[in-house]
């Protein structure tokens, strides 16, 4: 955040979110005890849109924001802090799911709209952009609690050194998946015309009102022609969600390996 010069609408953000951290679900008893958090592609200075801000407490933007140190670390500790990456990552994958669920459903939804004559959000706009946000931040929460295992890999013995090396790496690799999944189905909405962030028209490549550059969308094309061939965007969202899943079972065999010789050790 240091290397931001960046402002926003702080009350408007905290309205939005009922003054309670979007991760943990502290709620603040005034805008004091609460922080900012930019989430996805934002502007390195000047004003942040609100569609590009979620609330967290001080605890949780101590997380995202503190690098990690090397401590010195027991099975114990150790052990808890695989446990809880863990929890929070299974939690994310379930978010991801959603995100992707939603984005997929809106072509439906706005032609549905279009044919109704009805205008403004609907409830599926409103999930999809609160959702997305939520999936961003946690995507950065699990990120950091990753680097902070990776930090702890030469504090442990090297037996217990190979079982933590092969658990962030593939629970790393899982971030990636997670993280193209997310990508793809903003992709879907900038096929659209809508921006994937504030969900407003887009008008060219960079949306007037948040600022955010358009997901390129060429590849997505029929093949000659300029409409977008949306069942191969959810054909592959759909197996890029299948790689997840599959990394997620790897994950877990690494995960129950590490837990036994932490266990082993207390």
């Amino acid at each position: 955040m240091t290397a931001r010069d960046w402002t926003a609408d702080r009350e408007s953000v905290f309205d939005r979110d009922a003054f309670t951290c979007r991760h943990c679900e502290t709620v603040g008893d005034d805008a004091a005890a609460l922080r900012l958090y930019p989430v996805g592609d934002v502007p390195r200075e000047g004003t942040v849109h609100e569609s590009a801000l979620v609330t967290v407490c001080a605890d949780c933007f101590g997380t995202l924001e503190t690098a990690p140190a090397t401590p010195s670390a027991t099975a114990e500790t150790l052990f808890h802090r695989v446990r809880e990456t863990t929890r929070l990552q299974g939690a994310t994958i379930s978010d991801v799911a959603t995100v992707a669920s939603l984005s997929t459903s809106l072509p439906a939804t706005l032609e549905s709209a279009r044919d109704d004559g009805t205008e403004g959000d609907s409830d599926a706009v409103s999930n999809y952009r609160r959702t997305r946000r939520d999936v961003l931040l946690a995507i950065a929460i699990v990120d950091a609690h990753l680097e902070e295992l990776a930090a702890l890999e030469s504090a442990v013995d090297p037996d217990v050194q190979q079982s933590l090396e092969a658990f962030t790496e593939t629970a790393t690799a899982l971030q990636s998946e997670l993280v193209e999944v997310v990508e793809l189905s903003e992709t879907v909405v900038s096929a659209l015309e809508r921006c994937h962030g504030c969900f407003d028209s887009l008008e060219g490549k960079t949306c007037s009102t948040c600022g955010l550059e358009a997901c390129e969308t060429a590849a997505w094309h029929h093949p000659g022609g300029s409409s977008i061939a949306f069942d191969r965007l959810f054909g592959t969202i759909n197996e890029t969600l299948q790689d997840a899943s599959e990394t997620t079972d790897t994950l877990t065999d690494r995960t129950t390996a590490l837990a036994t010789q932490l266990t082993a050790e207390l």
